[in-house]
């Protein structure tokens, strides 16, 4: 059976509630599934916890639930240029977990591969390591750092086929196929949807046992947080 669905919404409604953990695709607003995070802030549940590598930027991506009050916790690397994000964790809106950012990847990969805990040095010795488990391993410490498994997981990819197989475009890739692989139910959004078999074996990055819904990604304008171009030289010449 097709895994493309026109009722996107209401399908998310039907497994989205208040309290859920939502893991979400992106690096910046750089593949992010910004359909689906408005289809998220449209159904207005609330108490969400994010795990994400960070929160979008104001106005846009992951900052439109902040907008909307409807996060309470969040797993992240990085503030990054979220100043609304800064303000609700700092007034203490927000319970934030900052995860060191090969942690955060790996905690996502465990839970789709099963794994319950692993060790790691990164952290050992910093307020990253406060009330975890530590041990040694030929000398030295080492971090449990628990895996992540979300009750829905959203990402966004170039080309799905009805399947569920995902292909990323360069480094949109960044975190969403450890995202699609960690979660009890997944959506993806593909700005191109293809026929079966119109994908190579070998260019699938995320197989589609990890998908469970793809609905087509609207056109439009992809957001960049900060555009830098050079001058333009006199008379169009290089300087």
């Amino acid at each position: 059976m097709s895994k493309v669905r026109s009722d996107v919404a209401d399908v998310l409604a039907e497994h989205l509630k208040d309290g859920s953990t939502l893991a979400v695709g992106g690096f910046g607003l750089c593949g992010i599934p910004r359909d689906l995070i408005e289809v998220v802030r449209d159904l207005g549940v609330k108490d969400l916890t994010i795990v994400s590598n960070n929160m979008g930027i104001d106005g846009k991506g992951l900052g439109l639930l902040l907008e909307n009050h409807q996060v309470t916790r969040v797993l992240g690397s990085y503030v990054g240029e979220n100043r609304l994000f800064a303000e609700q964790y700092l007034s203490g809106e927000l319970d934030v977990e900052f995860v060191p950012q090969g942690t955060l990847a790996e905690r996502m990969r465990a839970g789709g591969a099963g794994i319950p805990a692993f060790f790691t040095k990164t952290g050992v010795g910093t307020v990253v390591a406060e009330g975890k488990r530590t041990e040694e391993f030929d000398g030295e410490t080492y971090l449990m750092e628990r895996a992540i498994v979300a009750d829905i997981s959203l990402v966004r990819a170039a080309v799905a086929d009805p399947d569920g197989n995902l292909v990323y475009n360069l480094t949109a890739r960044n975190f969403n196929p450890l995202v699609a692989s960690c979660g009890r139910v997944t959506f993806a959004e593909a700005e191109q949807i293809v026929d079966l078999g119109d994908i190579e074996p070998d260019h699938i990055m995320t197989p589609g046992v990890y998908v469970d819904h793809v609905v087509a990604a609207r056109p439009g304008d992809k957001d960049i947080e900060q555009r830098t171009v050079r001058p333009r030289a006199a008379n169009g010449a290089e300087g």
